[in-house]
């Protein structure tokens, strides 16, 4: 039986579907649209009730959401495919920490950047909103990228870090300060981007 995936394009059900990808899962993906706010209508709701994507079905029928816990359920699954250091060593520590970080201290952030008239009354007070949101999404990326290890985020190499921080960096930042001040974390993108099995993912979530 194959896995079921619930997202939009260029939203965080890439990371997820990079991850299905890489470890050759069978699964198909079911577009719910941001712009037509379908997540908000009962066929989805009864999926998740909180109205946020990505959600994934499980072969066994159980529907898993938040991207992080997405990540690490197909992690389990696969123990095999490496997308997280052995258990209980030192690495898999690290690799929850950063995981952590990513979705607790830029993803709230990057919602705040996209709809800051959820926070904020519309005008000058969500714009203002939205830069400050802007710029923690930039200071946190910033740390991210002095503490990776070399061309990947662990130094054991490809893991489900580089997936996540590679989508990450492709949001709310803009093209020309994550060129001039993420130059780690761009090419780990751009590496992110050529693996065989994720390339046409990135394509199809973000272009060339």
């Amino acid at each position: 039986m194959a896995y079921r995936l619930y997202g939009d394009l260029g939203s965080g059900a890439f990371s997820a579907e990079a991850a299905l990808a890489e470890i050759g899962a069978p699964y198909a993906f079911e577009l719910v649209s941001l712009e037509k706010n379908e997540q908000k209508e009962p066929r989805f709701l009864s999926l998740n009730p909180s109205g946020k994507i990505p959600a994934l079905r499980l072969p066994e029928g159980e529907i898993v959401t938040e991207s992080l816990a997405i990540l690490l359920t197909l992690a389990d699954h696969f123990p095999q495919s490496g997308l997280l250091p052995p258990r209980a060593g030192p690495q898999r520590a690290t690799a929850y920490r950063w995981l952590a970080f990513m979705a607790s201290e830029i993803y709230p952030f990057v919602e705040i950047v996209d709809y800051p008239q959820r926070f904020a009354a519309e005008g000058s007070a969500a714009d203002a909103l939205r830069e400050k949101a802007r710029n923690r999404v930039r200071e946190r990326l910033l740390l991210l990228e002095r503490v990776m290890a070399g061309p990947t985020v662990l130094a054991g190499g490809f893991s489900l870090l580089d997936i996540y921080a590679a989508m990450f960096s492709r949001w709310s930042v803009g093209k020309e300060w994550r060129r001039a001040h993420l130059p780690r974390l761009t090419a780990l993108a751009d590496a992110v981007s050529r693996r065989p099995a994720i390339a046409p993912v990135w394509s199809r979530h973000f272009g060339q």
